[in-house]
């Protein structure tokens, strides 16, 4: 036996050292084999029989488990210096053990070991451990060539080479070993941890026929009824998006649900925007009974399905289960119940909210920076920024497209041109499409097209649409009717069937008197079949949601909202008011066109709630489209009028009408 040679001898502690029962570990330093703490050996001389090789094996695993990765290591080099024959029991957890610590000089030391011994490459026990000990060490092909030397690779140990792949983001390696074990003779031995391992690859491919082919393979198997591999089906769906959401609420409906399953469901339809399935499946969850109870995930998945929809109110009440279960400190909840109140259009709340957690993350900082930002409030989002440095975080890529676009909001454009530059120059950061987007945008707010369209033309990457789009609304704004016509050409061959270029294109036609122009959009949109969405608002009062369409009808107070408009609108006129008809479609006349005007759904919206709301309260509006140029108008004379603030969630950005006046400072 070379052990000594390849792990060195356990030296002898003080004799005086007293025994310590609770190792301790710095995940930072490499791991050392040779020297353990004298607590430690003082322990072992207590609790190990060197004569029995169980008894090492047992030693090395529980200190692995207890998270002590080095003392497990030095362990293992005692037992093979105290009996050799504790090498084949102890080497699988010492393998994991050197995996936990990232350590591959360990690792590689421990391989040797293994092939010495002659327990790699016929041991099953020590192989898969070798193969884990790789991949954790981000070594894939390493692990690859020990998988290739292994005579008998059985199902345990594909499943280890796959678990690997996915570890490493290599999902097309680990479902081709999967396909060929379901090929092979082994298909019958398809066990939990396999489909495990095959759906969480499936996840991250964009072929989501895919998860659909694995749900058929298990459901023929038997495997339907394990709640480990139904939880990562759900989560493999829910990373398809939309359109995998019947069947994996079919699957959930079906399933023995734990508490993991519900916080799947609730996540993927919060992920995906359906708030209101989200929040109902939520409200079902807490009335089943049981031993169902939620927890961090739970609420952090629910705070965004309220994000998602506005919903202030169940976000409040959300938040007050946080504070009663005292996760308001925990990163993750509280970065959730931030991002909530920042999208709710409550940036007050947002911040008192992360002044709450604890120890915050990179994502904490973005998620209140982002909050201050997406509501004009940029100086803000500097000072948190600085803070953040200040407090030693290094910004990085992400940060910067949430620093870069607070700039922009707020029109700070000097400081944008400033960290722009600084994320070059001084933290090596070089730009990607989202920063770009951001500067485009930062200029064209400010005015500065031409230097907006020279920064698009020296892009080292392809400009996308939101690029092309931000140059478009600052061509709005501006009405510079050329590069709208260069910005559109180029967001047509990016994508020809988005109705809202043909309308923005042809709303600056119109406010320039171009009316033929006018023509031949309506023609392209008619010609080439492009349906516009349908514009909607929504308003949450008392814990449900109103929505309203344009001219809506269908609302049990539509006579009610009607009636109560018209005599806002003729209040507003009294005021100083003059509907913006510039963009209505020039073939009505005038009193046709103001017609058009006042049924808008935004508008409907904000008078069921100042209908129906508590005076003095602030109204919060959801418009999945963007703003019109007249509601915008409109809204500033309502909150003269009536008192009262209104914030509107568009398809652009936050509005904060107050006074008078808006936060966007009338560009959008």
């Amino acid at each position: 036996m070379a052990a000594a040679s390849v792990l060195p001898p356990l030296p002898d502690p003080p004799a005086t050292a007293p025994p310590d029962p609770t190792p301790t570990s710095n995940p930072q330093r490499e791991p050392d084999v040779s020297t353990p703490s004298p607590s430690l050996r003082a322990l072992f001389l207590r609790a190990v029989d060197p004569s029995h090789p169980a008894s090492w094996s047992a030693a090395v695993a529980d200190l692995l488990s207890s998270g002590d990765a080095v003392a497990a290591l030095a362990t293992f080099a005692a037992a093979v210096r105290a009996t050799p024959a504790a090498l084949r029991p102890a080497l699988p957890p010492a393998l994991r053990a050197a995996a936990a610590a990232t350590s591959l000089a360990a690792g590689r030391q421990l391989h040797l070991l293994a092939l010495r011994s002659g327990l790699f490459p016929y041991d099953p026990y020590s192989a898969s451990a070798l193969l884990h000990m790789y991949h954790h060490c981000s070594r894939p092909m390493d692990a690859r060539r020990a998988f290739d030397e292994i005579p008998d690779r059985n199902p345990v140990i594909v499943t280890a080479m796959a678990s690997g792949y996915v570890r490493n983001n290599l999902v097309y390696h680990s479902l081709d070993l999967f396909r060929a074990m379901v090929a092979s003779d082994s298909a019958s031995l398809v066990d939990a941890a396999a489909a495990v391992v095959a759906f969480s690859a499936s996840a991250r491919v964009p072929d989501r026929g895919i998860t659909a082919s694995l749900h058929a393979l298990v459901a023929k198997i038997g495997l339907e009824s394990n709640a480990g591999v139904v939880n990562t089906m759900l989560d493999a769906y829910a990373k398809g998006g939309s359109q995998d959401m019947v069947a994996a609420r079919k699957v959930f409906d079906t399933m023995e649900r734990d508490l993991v399953s519900w916080n799947s469901m609730i996540a993927l339809y919060a992920q995906n925007g359906i708030s209101a399935e989200a929040l109902g499946l939520y409200s079902k969850m807490l009335n089943v009974g049981g031993a169902i109870r939620c927890n961090a995930v739970t609420l952090s998945a629910v705070l965004l399905a309220c994000a998602h929809a506005g919903a202030i109110q169940t976000g409040k009440r959300i938040h007050n289960q946080v504070v009663r279960m005292g996760l308001e400190e925990n990163v993750y909840v509280g970065t959730s119940v931030v991002d909530m109140y920042s999208k709710c259009g409550r940036v007050e709340m947002a911040s008192k909210a992360f002044r709450k957690i604890k120890e915050k993350n990179i994502l904490s900082w973005s998620a209140m920076i982002t909050g201050y930002g997406m509501h004009g409030h940029g100086q803000e989002a500097l000072e948190v920024f600085s803070e953040m440095q200040r407090s030693g975080v290094r910004p990085n890529y992400i940060m910067f497209i949430s620093v870069l676009a607070a700039c922009s909001h707020a029109g700070l454009l000097d400081e944008g041109r400033h960290w722009y530059s600084a994320m070059k120059h001084e933290f090596g950061i070089e730009p990607g499409v989202e920063h770009y987007g951001c500067m485009v945008d930062l200029l064209g707010r400010a005015g500065c097209l031409d230097e907006a369209y020279g920064l698009i033309k020296e892009m080292k990457v392809k400009p996308d649409a939101a690029i092309w789009g931000a140059l478009l609304g600052a061509c709005r704004i501006h009405k510079n009717v050329e590069l709208a016509e260069i910005s559109v050409k180029r967001l047509f061959e990016l994508d020809a069937t988005n109705s809202g270029y043909y309308i923005l294109l042809s709303n600056i036609y119109a406010e320039a008197g171009m009316w033929k122009d006018v023509e031949r959009m309506r023609f392209l949109v008619k010609t080439r079949g492009i349906e516009k969405p349908p514009g909607y608002s929504s308003v949450e009062l008392k814990g449900k949601t109103h929505l309203f369409y344009v001219g809506d009808k269908s609302h049990p107070q539509h006579k009610e909202i009607h009636s109560y408009l018209e005599k806002l609108l003729e209040r507003m006129q009294e005021a100083g008011y003059v509907p913006n008809t510039g963009s209505v479609l020039h073939d009505l006349d005038e009193e046709e066109k103001e017609s058009a005007l006042r049924i808008h759904s935004e508008k409907l919206a904000v008078a069921f709630a100042l209908m129906n709301s508590v005076p003095g309260s602030v109204i919060h509006i959801i418009k999945n489209l963007r703003v019109c140029s007249d509601c915008h108008t409109a809204m500033k004379f309502i909150t003269k009028i009536t008192e009262r603030e209104i914030i509107i969630r568009d398809l652009q950005r936050f509005h904060h009408f107050k006074d008078g006046l808006c936060s966007c400072q009338d560009y959008w």
